[in-house]
């Protein structure tokens, strides 16, 4: 690759900004972008491309750089996440802890969020904000994907939020929308897409973000601000500028692994690290430690009981793990709430909790993101050819004697729901998720 599609401006804020390092930041462009990969647990068979841990997030690995992960079907059943290594960082650095409450507030479209999810281990609540509906729609997919039961996904401006909510979260992220200059070597068609004002016409927007960040933040809760660019206007100068208008908030002393860090800030410079170009910083909020209590949810999320009784009876024949905790109807839905959630009233919501099923008459349909959370009772082994036709919508062959709900399972990865009769299984794999061509072929 060569670096004559930068900017000329670009480059010469690069070597102001980096002095003496100029030549070999060039070069790193010359080399082929990182990619990475974070596995579901114990999952990490099911992509054979895989390499080393990501330093500063173990449980991440490196990605061969020509590998077809993405397009295989255990991955859009949640069996992996592709996501660059440098990215991993800003939710390392939060390190949220099972049962906090945790905000993504910008967080389409998604690897972040699932990162986070990851790091709850199903206690607890996520909630992830995006404010474009599109990409909203594509975060709350990625949630279903991988089975984070435990997370809200709404689509609001954060100034809509912080006057709804107030200092409610434990821990918040905010991945800003930013010039993106760190992934200029990633994707190429972006550097075109830079001018001069970029980066000051997006630290004013950041600022607005991380001023609602501050009021959504209790007292002794931990902020991370991140961003996938280079310059000092939206990283350090952001920071600065944030703290001068702030003074409850301090720098953190979080730490990251195989990357170094000064006064709570951490830069991933692509001739540096084995990652593309990231910024992250920690900060903390003055005060006790201590939660603002609220009634939640603010809204109606009552489940009619015989509802509720095909839904949990049909937990109870088909899920082996006993899942606990109360149900609530949501889009005619029900789903199993997470542990707790701000006022919701007035707040657009595009994904809430586990998503269980919907009844048709007397008869319960199990959602598709049960399948992907949770394991069923009845189990059906395919291969991976098999795989890519169940996910194009074909039946598949069973025995005669396995009859109704049962999910197709390759590599250990259960590919959604079917009901078996008469020794075939009837395709309930959702229509607008399933794949028009094979993988294999």
């Amino acid at each position: 690759m060569q670096t004559s599609f930068l900017p000329a401006a670009f480059v010469r804020n690069m070597a102001q900004l980096l002095e003496g390092e100029m030549e070999p930041f060039l070069l790193s462009y010359e080399q082929p972008p990182n990619r990475g990969i974070r596995f579901r647990e114990g999952l990490e068979h099911t992509c054979p491309d895989a390499e080393g841990p990501v330093p500063w997030f173990p449980q991440g690995r490196y990605l061969k750089g020509e590998s077809l992960a993405g397009a295989a079907p255990v991955h859009d059943a949640g069996a992996y996440y592709l996501q660059e290594p440098s990215a991993m960082a800003p939710a390392a650095l939060l390190a949220p802890r099972p049962g906090e409450r945790v905000l993504d507030l910008c967080a389409a479209p998604g690897g972040k969020s699932t990162q986070l999810g990851q790091l709850l281990q199903g206690r607890g609540v996520l909630v992830a904000n995006e404010i474009e509906p599109g990409r909203a729609a594509v975060l709350a997919g990625n949630l279903e994907r991988m089975g984070i039961r435990n997370s809200i996904a709404v689509n609001e401006r954060p100034r809509r939020l912080a006057e709804a909510w107030g200092p409610w979260f434990d821990r918040v992220l905010v991945d800003a929308p930013c010039s993106g200059e760190g992934m200029f070597r990633r994707h190429p068609e972006t550097a075109a897409e830079w001018h001069e004002k970029a980066p000051e016409l997006c630290a004013a927007r950041q600022l607005e973000i991380l001023d609602c960040a501050a009021e959504l933040l209790r007292p002794g809760g931990t902020l991370v601000y991140s961003t996938c660019t280079f310059n000092q206007t939206e990283n350090e100068g952001v920071i600065a500028r944030f703290l001068d208008r702030h003074p409850a908030f301090g720098r953190g002393q979080g730490r990251l692994s195989g990357i170094g860090g000064e006064e709570g800030m951490y830069r991933f410079w692509p001739h540096k690290v084995r990652g593309e170009g990231h910024f992250a910083a920690i900060l903390e909020k003055e005060g006790a430690p201590g939660r603002e209590t609220r009634p939640t949810p603010g809204l109606s999320l009552a489940v009619p009981k015989t509802l509720e009784t095909l839904a949990r009876g049909f937990l109870e024949e088909h899920v082996r793990e006993e899942l606990c905790g109360p149900v609530g109807l949501f889009k005619n839905t029900v789903v199993l709430l997470p542990e707790e959630m701000p006022p919701l009233k007035g707040i657009r919501i595009l994904r809430l909790g586990l998503h269980i099923g919907s009844a048709k008459g007397s008869v319960f349909a199990p959602d598709h993101a049960l399948a992907l959370a949770c394991e069923s009772q009845r189990r059906l082994e395919i291969s991976d050819r098999e795989a890519e036709e169940w996910t194009t919508g074909q039946v598949l062959r069973c025995g005669e004697d396995l009859r109704g709900w049962v999910t197709p399972v390759c590599r250990g990865v259960a590919l959604g729901w079917g009901k078996a009769s008469g020794g075939m299984v009837k395709n309930h794999y959702p229509k607008g998720l399933r794949r028009r061509t094979g993988f294999l072929t």
